[in-house]
């Protein structure tokens, strides 16, 4: 097997001393998981963050093989990350999206609107800009894999855009995430403390 296409890391986990399994998501291939050789060292520890665009590159001799992952960065969101709420936004979205997704199913929507709400996370004036864009991942989310998905999407008006996103929490928690729900929910929750205190 052997994948070379541009993707968004949603999740790295620290393996052995010095390496890293990436999950990534690509607009052809769904969600991969790779080990990354060297992933917590100098040159690598700032392309493996949550959030990242790169270019990836997959191999491995068998199926039944974890594939060695190479990354290239293209766009970082390390520097958005010592700001408490675009932070807690990257974090969330990128949890959501590695937990509720099954491997090796594309989901083209889904990638590209990851795409288009981090760049917004990344780039919007204040998070009246983005908010609403995030109730719209997790409404296309929910839709995408099943689960209804209806729900409205509010711009600018925070206190319509918590009150969509406690809308929609349970089902999250229920249908995408059974198994997953403490520590990912704990990230949604913080986000929304975060989003609150503007109102």
């Amino acid at each position: 097997m052997h994948i070379r296409a541009p993707a968004i890391l949603v999740a790295a986990r620290s393996h052995a001393e010095t390496a890293v399994v990436a999950r990534l998501l690509t607009e052809e291939y769904g969600l991969v998981a790779g080990y990354v050789a060297g992933g917590r060292g100098r040159n690598l520890r700032p392309v493996v963050i949550p959030g990242n665009a790169v270019d990836l590159q997959l191999s491995a001799k068998s199926e039944s093989q974890l594939p060695f992952a190479k990354l290239e960065l293209i766009t970082s969101r390390g520097p958005w990350l010592s700001e408490p709420l675009p932070a807690a936004a990257i974090s969330w979205t990128c949890a959501l999206t590695a937990s509720a997704l099954a491997e090796r199913q594309a989901y083209p929507s889904l990638y590209n609107a990851l795409g288009g709400l981090l760049d917004a996370i990344c780039h919007a004036p204040s998070a009246r800009g983005w908010a609403g864009a995030l109730v719209g991942y997790e409404t296309l989310l929910l839709r995408e894999l099943g689960f209804g998905g209806q729900g409205a999407r509010p711009e600018g008006d925070l206190p319509a855009i918590l009150a969509e996103m406690d809308h929609q929490g349970s089902a999250i928690e229920h249908y995408l995430l059974p198994d997953r729900r403490g520590d990912v929910m704990a990230a949604r929750q913080r986000l929304r403390q975060l989003l609150e205190r503007m109102i």
